[in-house]
């Protein structure tokens, strides 16, 4: 499997297995799966209500907690200093762990600045191998940066060949952040799996072409953590690493840039809205 080093000095796998919308009853199920298939990197949130799934599989797969690179975020409720430490040692309950190798703030809207405090102190206290930010423009992730002393590891941001973030990705490269893309294949939304083109960049390396859009990131560098709650799919998601895209490929899959809207807008009112209403699973 092919790492990435964080700011720090901490390596991560470039592809990690997410539970975004996998149900808490198929999680554990879902991510034994996923261990047996190769994965060594798992993806969760407060918020999807899976957590204890995670913890559940991981538990009963006997992998070494070492060899296990597990991410879990803080939602928008659990904002604000005191909240996000009990939020934290929540979900260390849930996951069955005493320390996260990254924890994310969720969306950037609520007291972030009071959550990222106590991820520093977390994070000094060795119970977070490292912290970062999900879902934050290039205006609140420098803005951030400059108002505090630990620089994110890693911002996980919607992106994909419909929408490539190449400013975003440079400023981010700027200050030593870390690219992850939340929906490497767009959620499989606005056609983009019967894309003419990348159905011919498909055919053309003997691969399905959610394998060309993955391996697309891993040319760039981008972390990715694609979700599929089968098994053979999961296999095919991870069947990335035998060949390369050539310049041709890349210019090709450049033009898609900008092709559709974003799944989630956060210029649209009821997004935000919702999000600051909604509250952390129990």
């Amino acid at each position: 499997m092919q790492h990435v080093k964080l700011n720090n000095g901490l390596e991560m796998p470039i592809e990690g297995y997410g539970v975004f919308q996998v149900k808490p009853d198929e999680t554990e199920r879902c991510v034994l799966d996923a261990l047996e298939t190769g994965y060594r990197s798992l993806d969760t949130a407060a918020t999807y209500g899976n957590e204890e799934g995670v913890g559940n599989a991981l538990k009963k797969s006997g992998i070494p907690r070492e060899e296990i690179f597990l991410t879990s975020k803080l939602w928008v409720a659990d904002q604000g200093y005191e909240k996000a430490k009990k939020a934290f040692e929540k979900t260390l309950n849930k996951l069955g762990t005493d320390y996260l190798d990254l924890y994310l703030i969720h969306q950037p809207l609520g007291d972030y600045y009071g959550s990222w405090r106590a991820l520093e102190e977390l994070y000094k206290d060795g119970k977070i191998k490292a912290i970062g930010l999900s879902n934050f423009d290039s205006t609140r992730l420098v803005d951030l940066i400059v108002n505090n002393e630990i620089v994110p590891a890693v911002n996980q941001i919607e992106l994909h060949p419909f929408l490539q973030q190449k400013e975003a990705q440079k400023v981010m490269k700027e200050y030593g952040v870390k690219v992850e893309s939340w929906g490497p294949l767009a959620e499989a939304k606005h056609g983009i799996l019967d894309d003419e083109m990348l159905n011919e960049i498909a055919a053309k390396h003997d691969k399905s072409v959610a394998q060309v859009i993955l391996r697309w990131h891993l040319e760039q560098g981008i972390i990715i953590i694609p979700k599929s709650v089968r098994k053979e799919r999961m296999a095919e998601n991870l069947d990335v690493h035998d060949f390369s895209l050539d310049e041709s490929d890349m210019e090709k899959i450049a033009e898609l840039d900008g092709r559709y809207a974003r799944i989630v807008d956060y210029d649209i009112m009821d997004i935000v809205t919702g999000m600051n209403a909604s509250k952390t699973p129990e």
